[in-house]
């Protein structure tokens, strides 16, 4: 497995296509703001490689035998399943998103998907897909998970945009490979990830087959563009930003200008049936990652939240405990839906177990439509000081320091320095670019809710609560 040093020498070795602030970056992991969001990559080697981790942190390839980083691994097992909630639970303990669960997410989904299509199709994309993954695991590799198209006119199917590159589609086929086109949004963790793992977005019609694909390319491949944006600061202050200083996240609008992918790297081609269920299986496999990071952002507001209430004096209060309360239930409740969704998992056919799809998009439902309550709470607790603290350069001079030191102060046995960091935490994860990020993503991360509440009433068995209600009436029939 790959160390923190292994990584960032794979990242200098690559040929780097990335803009930000309408400048090319010749060397991204190197930049200030680029760099808060490969170190949160870098923690996963880091920790994976601590042998106190090594059972929730790596696993044994079912390819190779080999001891692997868990985010290269596909799910054989409910415990498999529920071993990567509560990782990415503890990783996002530090960082409040992990970014490398797209990746695995998008390897389990291709490894049903490839073996389904063979099976129909009797093509021998599965094949293929096992020797990427091997190469994958092999090499501890990070991916991106390409997924979400541009889209353009939302009421149009992809065949029917006015721009055929609304929708990233297959241009070309030669005997090497194909070429593709279009572009890809919100690529998290693209500028500093080794692969971009490519799938379709949506279901498709025979129509719509030439955007019907899926494959892996390197990240540096000629042809493609990414064009960033970083929620962290220009410039890193850990007096002001404490988090997003050190852990951020970069997004990629990332643009594939007639791409060359060899066939040996191309999962699916054309087949239009199985577009949809690609989406809905990624789908399910991120949103059950959710029901690990989720509640570690809940973990981490309550603890903001809680100290802020025993700075201010007020912990004991029963409007506060109460508060509390609600933060306790919005992180259990969603990460209880995530061990649900991986006790009940199944096994498919090619042997990788695919989580429980209702527990797991009424997890994600759940903490997408809680989050921005759990940052009201925080703010209701902590008060008006959260937004209106001075610059941190006034608690560095004299005379202003004084002051800030005398007025800001809240319980005399704790320091205002110690409030203050308390208080420029909460600003940083509440009421910052990272905090307008974290409430979006929430909400739109893995599928907007109403693609999460279609997705559950398709699955539940409404049926039989409603034959349930008419044995109970009495209704014959």
């Amino acid at each position: 497995m790959k160390t923190v040093a292994d990584y960032f020498d794979s990242l200098a070795k690559m040929n780097h296509n990335v803009f930000m602030g309408g400048r090319k970056i010749d060397r991204p992991y190197e930049d200030p703001q680029i760099r808060t969001g490969a170190s949160v990559i870098a923690l996963t080697y880091e920790l994976a490689g601590r042998s106190e981790n090594e059972e929730l942190m790596t696993a044994t390839s079912h390819l190779s035998g080999k001891r692997i980083n868990r985010f290269t691994h596909l799910h054989h097992s409910p415990d498999d399943l529920r071993r990567k909630i509560q990782m990415t639970r503890e990783y996002c303990r530090h960082t409040l998103c992990i970014q490398r669960c797209m990746g695995v997410d998008a390897l389990n989904a291709l490894s049903i998907i490839t073996h389904q299509v063979d099976q129909l199709a009797r093509t021998s994309y599965h094949k293929r897909f096992n020797e990427f993954l091997e190469y994958f695991q092999d090499n501890d590799l990070t991916g991106n998970a390409a997924m979400t198209d541009v889209k353009g006119d939302r009421s149009l199917r992809p065949h029917q945009q006015a721009d055929e590159d609304m929708y990233l589609h297959v241009v070309d086929r030669t005997d090497k490979g194909i070429i593709v086109r279009g572009a890809k949004a919100h690529n998290t963790n693209a500028p500093y990830a080794h692969e971009l793992i490519v799938l379709p977005t949506r279901e498709m019609t025979e129509a719509d087959a030439a955007y019907a694909v899926a494959f892996a390319v390197p990240a540096d491949t000629e042809g493609i563009t990414m064009i960033c944006r970083c929620a962290g600061p220009r410039e890193p202050r850990l007096g002001s930003r404490p988090l997003s200083s050190s852990y951020s996240t970069v997004e990629s609008l990332t643009v594939f200008d007639n791409v060359f992918v060899p066939w040996e790297r191309v999962f699916m081609c054309g087949e239009w049936q199985a577009a949809g269920y690609l989406a809905e299986l990624f789908a399910t496999y991120h949103r059950h990652s959710y029901c690990g990071c989720k509640p570690a952002i809940s973990d981490v507001l309550l603890g903001c939240a809680a100290l802020a209430a025993d700075y201010n004096g007020v912990e004991k209060a029963t409007h506060i405990r109460s508060k509390l309360v609600e933060l306790i239930a919005a992180a259990e409740i969603v990460h209880a839906c995530g061990i649900a969704s991986s006790v009940n998992g199944r096994a498919m056919p090619c042997g990788t177990y695919l989580p429980d799809v209702v527990y797991s998009n009424i997890g994600k439902y759940y903490s997408g439509t809680t989050l921005h309550h759990e940052f009201e709470l925080v703010h209701d607790i902590a008060g008006g000081l959260v937004v209106t603290m001075p610059p941190e350069e006034d608690f560095e001079q004299s005379p202003t320091a004084e002051y800030l030191d005398k007025y800001l102060r809240g319980r005399a046995d704790v320091s205002t320095a110690d409030r203050i960091r308390c208080f420029r935490l909460i600003e940083d994860i509440t009421a910052s670019a990272m905090g307008g990020l974290l409430l979006v993503a929430g909400v739109h991360g893995g599928g907007s809710p109403e693609a999460e509440k279609i997705t559950i009433l398709r699955q539940y068995d409404v049926a039989a609560r409603k034959a349930l209600a008419r044995r109970l009436a009495g209704i014959e029939g």
